[in-house]
């Protein structure tokens, strides 16, 4: 069968029309594909959708290479279904009847692709449902909440945006302990943090201010500065503040390549390098990111693949000088 099967006739009209605004394919249909339809969807988004998650995929042992596009798959329809729609209320109704898709997953009668997939990932690697349904929390967080006041603020979004992905990960390469959660919490964060530096004048465009306010005022800096893209001294000396914090979040979850076994290590390893690459992107243009979307090199891109690829073949070390 197709994704593009009929919506669910029980959708209101402002659903329907949020789902006309995505692609065809993210649709709930009103049957159910086969286990092998499902399996090829999940693998082909995760494929087509994020350059960094097939290099990544490179290391990955074989045998999880389909839970890890199964995740990957409900990971980005739950983002876009949260950021692509262009309305809140719709946006959450979305939200909403992606949620039911999950209680089914985990009740054993889903219909879309990605909870097919999903409930086989589900069954095998014992997840509990909150580590998929945290980061809807954060999606629907993102429909009501556009301003931080405090840096604790930003981690507690955090907390139910990012690390979910990273219990995810460690779930599926067998860990299940608090200790290595928190060090992957760390790592997480610190990419998620990467990501909003990265993108301030993205973020604003969306109406979203990820930089906390305490800072603002601390540093004398406006919204509308952010809003002319005024790369002014104090937001360069704010900015240079907030990179040097997402560091030392960085270095706080590198003792987590230590903590598992080398294949994981090695997409940590990577994971991390660019997370810290974006940083120092950010870096070399004096931290000037309004209006200028700090981006990694495609030689300094290839540079960090050759080196885990590297890593796997020779057992360099990992972790180190970063």
């Amino acid at each position: 069968m197709t994704e593009l099967a009929t919506q669910n006739p029980s959708h209101s009209a402002p659903s329907a029309l949020g789902w006309s605004r995505l692609p065809d394919h993210y649709a709930i249909p009103s049957t159910p594909p086969t286990l092998a339809e499902a399996r090829e969807y999940c693998a082909r988004l995760a494929r087509t959708h994020y350059e960094n998650f097939s290099v990544a995929s490179w290391f990955l042992p074989r045998r999880l290479r389909q839970h890890f596009f199964n995740v990957y798959a409900y990971c980005r329809i739950s983002d876009d279904l949260g950021d692509e729609v262009g309305d809140a209320s719709v946006a959450l109704e979305l939200l909403d009847q992606w949620e039911r898709e999950l209680d089914a997953c985990y009740r054993g009668a889903p219909k879309h692709s990605v909870f097919v997939a999903l409930a086989e990932t589900v069954r095998q690697f014992d997840i509990p449902q909150h580590e998929f349904s945290d980061l809807l929390r954060a999606f629907r967080q993102d429909q009501t909440v556009t301003r931080f006041d405090t840096f604790n603020d930003v981690l507690a979004y955090c907390h139910y945006s990012a690390n979910p992905f990273g219990h995810l990960v460690l779930y599926l390469c067998g860990y299940r302990d608090p200790d290595r959660q928190k060090l992957s919490d760390f790592t997480c964060t610190a990419l998620q943090l990467a990501n909003f530096w990265q993108d301030v004048s993205v973020d604003y465009a969306k109406g979203r201010i990820y930089l906390p306010l305490e800072d603002l005022r601390r540093f004398n800096v406006s919204e509308d500065d952010i809003a002319r893209n005024q790369n002014t001294p104090a937001f360069c000396t704010m900015m240079k503040f907030e990179v040097e914090r997402a560091r030392d979040w960085f270095r706080r979850g590198l003792p987590l390549i230590g903590k598992v076994d080398r294949e994981l290590a090695i997409d940590l390893d990577l994971f991390s390098r660019g997370g810290q690459e974006i940083l120092r992107a950010i870096e070399r243009q004096s931290f000037a990111v309004l209006g200028n979307r700090p981006v990694i090199s495609r030689p300094r891109k290839l540079a960090l693949v050759v080196r885990a690829a590297t890593a796997k073949a020779f057992g360099l070390q990992l972790g180190a000088n970063q």
